[in-house]
């Protein structure tokens, strides 16, 4: 059967499908993660590491961490510096609006550090290579008076990404609560943690639904011609 010209081209491409295919689904799969949550996890083993307090995942700060870099997007310079510094009536007044967090619940945000990259990076490299890189983030990050924590990243579609983490000394559990627990909360673009919605518009899911179109294209046009 296989010395028949057309089998060999549709096993050859059945091959070659499944080379592009199984690498894009891959991809596909990791992305659509959570890497903001997956920030917290490494800060949280860093800390412990280092025998310093587990701090809370909080979806109220995550979502504010967010909105923090939504405002600033566009402004990373050629060094990846964040040029940009919202006031600070931004956080009662636009973030924790926007997020729908209950302003009676609004706690002291104890710290907060700001990266961005030209290209996207995993979550390991985000942590040590753009938020974790000098002395001053370092303090931050070991600031025994946390004990809640959010992040929040985002990112053009060619770049840049931002990242911003930020750090609270509220009551687990009964600071910057969401109304609803966040189900009004309308995510369009990035992510935050603490959030069970998936990243958006971060990575490379363009490449992959690209390669998944090409594939579905071609394997139609040779079952025609076949």
């Amino acid at each position: 059967m296989m010395n028949n010209p057309s089998c060999w081209v549709l096993h050859f491409f059945c091959c070659f499908s499944c080379c592009l295919l199984f690498p894009a689904l891959v991809l596909s799969h990791h992305i659509h993660g959570n890497p903001a949550s997956d920030i917290v996890d490494i800060i949280n083993k860093n800390r412990t590491d280092q025998k310093l307090p587990h701090l809370n995942d909080s979806p109220g700060l995550g979502c504010m961490a967010l909105q923090y870099v939504e405002l600033c997007k566009g402004n990373c310079s050629d060094n990846n510096a964040v040029n940009c510094k919202p006031p600070e009536d931004d956080f009662t007044e636009v973030f924790a609006p926007n997020c729908g967090v209950e302003l009676p619940t609004f706690g002291t945000i104890t710290g907060h550090i700001v990266g961005c990259q030209r290209e996207y990076l995993e979550p390991s490299q985000a942590f040590s290579q753009v938020l974790i890189k000098d002395k001053n983030s370092v303090s931050v990050l070991k600031n025994k008076t946390h004990t809640e924590v959010g992040v929040g990243l985002v990112g053009l579609h060619k770049g840049p990404f931002f990242w911003c983490v930020l750090f609270s000394s509220g009551q687990t559990n009964s600071t910057f609560v969401l109304e609803n627990r966040g189900a009004g909360i309308q995510q369009k673009k990035g992510c935050y943690s603490g959030s069970s919605t998936p990243c958006s518009g971060i990575g490379h899911t363009r490449t992959v639904a690209l390669n998944i179109f090409f594939i579905s294209f071609v394997s139609v046009l040779l079952l025609t011609l076949l």
